[in-house]
């Protein structure tokens, strides 16, 4: 069973969503991927723990106070292959910001392989369910070029600039 519950903030409306223990969703409203497949079969709340601690998190977050992720209990619902990148996402700091092909470099280094594909990581970005918390954000183009983001490049660009400012 998912639940979810909103919060307002200064991208416009968020929908959090939870399995009532972990974090399975987070999205801007009109992001591409809205919500699916989780959004379709959840029950709205507001008295989910798990929900109100996301909300205190965020609370913290555009009060600039730089919350760890590791806070929250997360479960992205993915791949392998996501579950990955999306772990890799969470290491990138506060106000910095790394490349899909610095990624891909990681990840083939920690698979013991020669290469990986920048295109395949930025699918995985792409998709990472749980916006914000986990800061696909922070991901961009060859020479720091604002590529593609699920929540629109101007929610990408208002981010950036925001967590430059902490």
């Amino acid at each position: 069973m998912f639940y979810y519950t909103e919060y307002n903030s200064m991208l416009g409306k968020l929908t959090i969503a939870s399995d009532e223990e972990n974090i399975v969703g987070l999205w801007i409203e009109g992001q591409k991927y809205f919500g699916y497949p989780i959004l379709s079969q959840a029950i709205r709340r507001t008295n989910i723990h798990v929900l109100n601690k996301a909300k205190n998190w965020l609370d913290r977050y555009f009060n600039r106070e730089k919350p760890d992720i590791s806070e929250l209990p997360l479960k992205p619902i993915g791949s392998d292959f996501r579950q990955l990148v999306w772990k890799e996402l969470c290491k990138i700091p506060y106000g910095e910001v790394v490349t899909y092909g610095e990624i891909a470099k990681q990840i083939a280094q920690k698979e013991n392989k020669k290469t990986m594909s920048a295109q395949a990581i930025g699918g995985a970005v792409g998709h990472n369910p749980i916006a914000i918390i986990i800061p696909c954000h922070r991901v961009v183009g060859v020479n720091g070029s604002l590529t593609v983001y699920a929540g629109g490049i101007d929610k990408k660009e208002k981010l950036l600039k925001f967590e430059r400012e902490f």
